[in-house]
């Protein structure tokens, strides 16, 4: 894709994200996803829309719809692949580009990151929090891989590509006025709604 900053947005833009978009599909991963933002939404109050960053095919949109149906929908994803999949998805924004090219036209409710923040070529890192904050104006979702030290992790054999970290801790510590209203975890091997390895953190301005 012409006009990525870094090679983590060449990853995701090419053929590696085709090839992400089509592994992640299916009723069970929509059901995990259901189980995690109800126990999220019940943290919150009056959300009434929502932007997702890195948004893939939009399974988390579609569970978010399930739980709140009048919601404003809005999603930022870089793979062309993955935006053809949400433009089947009825009134939903949908932005085709970097969230480091995103310019804020106005805030949500709710802005949320689910496994993406971790992809994110560390030195990019503070611009990529800029733009949660920034397009927030009240809740911030962070569901990541945690780690309480930075640490780079082999990601299907590629390295340079995952990073573990203390995203929320990061961005408490750079936007003072965010609370921690709750966190939680979700693992791989839950008996009913099994998700990746997440610890989930809820933000408030």
């Amino acid at each position: 894709m012409s006009g990525c900053k870094t090679e983590q947005e060449e990853f995701w833009a090419g053929q590696f994200g085709d090839d992400y978009t089509n592994r992640n599909q299916g009723s069970q991963l929509i059901a995990s996803n259901t189980a995690l933002f109800a126990s999220i939404i019940a943290r919150t109050r009056q959300v009434k829309s929502i932007l997702e960053l890195g948004a893939n095919r939009g399974l988390d949109l579609l569970a978010l719809r399930s739980l709140l149906p009048a919601v404003e929908l809005s999603a930022i994803e870089i793979n062309p692949k993955a935006v053809k999949e949400l433009e089947s998805i009825n009134n939903l924004k949908i932005y085709q580009q970097s969230i480091l090219d995103f310019s804020v036209d106005y805030q949500r409710d709710l802005v949320l990151s689910k496994g993406l923040l971790i992809h994110i070529a560390p030195e990019m890192l503070p611009r990529a929090y800029q733009v949660l904050y920034e397009s927030s104006g009240r809740y911030i979702c962070l569901a990541e891989y945690y780690n309480p030290t930075p640490v780079e992790v082999e990601y299907r054999g590629n390295k340079g590509k995952l990073f573990k970290r203390d995203f929320a801790g990061e961005m408490m510590d750079r936007y003072p006025d965010l609370a921690l209203l709750d966190y939680g975890f979700t693992y791989h091997r839950d008996n009913n709604f099994p998700q990746g390895d997440l610890t989930w953190f809820v933000l408030s301005k």
